[in-house]
């Protein structure tokens, strides 16, 4: 990460033969032979279809094209943080945590939270703070970025290059949908990420009152939610993780079971319209679940290798409890819809369960 008055590094360079395969190296749609057409209304410039099992890329558009990774990079950052610390650990929360530009989840200075707390705030809620406090127990900022480059390299994951750890834009900060499959798909093989990328709602602690600042009162806990929809009404959806910023626009990864196939499906630089980066996501899904027999385009690499991985053991997040009511309360970007979901769900439980079975399911 360059610091004032450094240049900004030099573009990555660009792998050829291109990895997981010839045909990933294209700019536009990759599919396979006697494919039926892609669904309409995908604004995503870039996306890519694959088996989280057995690593074969099943489809893909510009699968190889750098783009900003906005706060899907907070999955890099989660495999690195996971392999690491202590998640029983009490951390306690700076007003330098509380500062952090962008989506914070409401860390406070003093409050104490577990690094397993820590974690959910980043990959539920993609907490910008929470990303703060997790890189200032890896070695800081820029300690951080490194060990997230480097275990992008070991994954073979060589669009990819981190400029922070919270996934605000950098000099040089880039990823393709085809890494970031690759990363999502490592993340997955760690239970914890697998079961928190699945879990809807926690409840997070509060922190205590200022004393430099006149009248301030100790601020109470509250609950988080699970900022991809996917899980509220898609169903099979193991989870995922999204991001926005200006330059990077729209982005998300999320992964989903049927049929005995698990699938992942990552999105960059899409657009709201015509429709949201969700339902995008969803269309792809239902279309990769069509392909998941086929030969497909290319494969995902092993760790360290450019050969394809026809064997990762990916976690199995733990079943839900079916009658866990939607999230009631959001500290982020989507806090009026799980609001309004969770409002609909302590009015109208059996409306609400009715919902659940004959929603969007595809």
């Amino acid at each position: 990460m360059p610091e004032p008055g450094e240049t900004a590094p030099a573009p990555l360079p660009v792998q050829s033969p291109p990895i997981g395969g010839d045909k990933l190296g294209a700019c536009g749609l990759v599919l396979p032979d006697g494919a039926p057409p892609v669904p309409a209304d995908i604004s995503a410039a870039a996306w890519v279809i694959a088996d989280l099992d057995t690593g074969r890329v099943l489809a893909a558009k510009d699968p190889h094209g750098r783009y900003r990774p906005a706060s899907t990079i907070k999955v890099l950052l989660a495999a690195v943080a996971l392999r690491t610390l202590d998640l029983d650990k009490v951390v306690v929360g700076t007003q330098e945590d509380a500062n952090a530009d962008g989506t914070r989840v409401g860390i406070g200075p003093g409050g104490r939270y577990t690094n397993k707390q820590l974690m959910q705030a980043l990959i539920m809620a993609s907490g910008n703070d929470a990303a703060h406090a997790v890189a200032m127990q890896l070695g800081g900022m820029k300690a951080t970025v490194e060990k997230m480059n480097d275990l992008a390299k070991r994954l073979r994951a060589l669009d990819t290059r981190a400029a922070t750890p919270s996934g605000l834009d950098g000099p040089g900060m880039s990823t393709s949908a085809y890494d970031l499959a690759t990363l999502f798909r490592e993340a997955m093989t760690i239970p914890t990420f697998a079961e928190l990328v699945h879990t809807e709602q926690v409840d997070f602690p509060g922190f205590p009152a200022n004393p430099q600042i006149p009248g301030d009162q100790d601020h109470p806990g509250f609950p988080i939610a699970n900022d991809n929809h996917l899980l509220y009404d898609y169903e099979g959806t193991l989870g995922g993780k999204t991001g926005y910023t200006d330059d990077a626009r729209q982005t998300f990864v999320t992964a989903a079971e049927r049929g005995g196939h698990r699938l992942v499906v990552t999105l960059l630089q899409a657009e709201v319209l015509p429709i949201r980066p969700p339902q995008q996501a969803a269309r792809l899904l239902d279309y990769g679940f069509a392909l998941a027999s086929g030969d497909g385009v290319g494969a995902l690499p092993d760790a360290g290798t450019t050969a394809p991985n026809t064997n990762v053991a990916v976690a199995s997040p733990p079943p839900r409890d079916t009658d866990t009511a939607a999230p009631a309360q959001q500290h982020n970007e989507n806090l009026l819809t799980v609001l309004i979901v969770g409002g609909l769900a302590a009015a109208l439980v059996l409306a609400v369960a009715a919902w659940r079975l004959t929603g969007r399911s595809r």
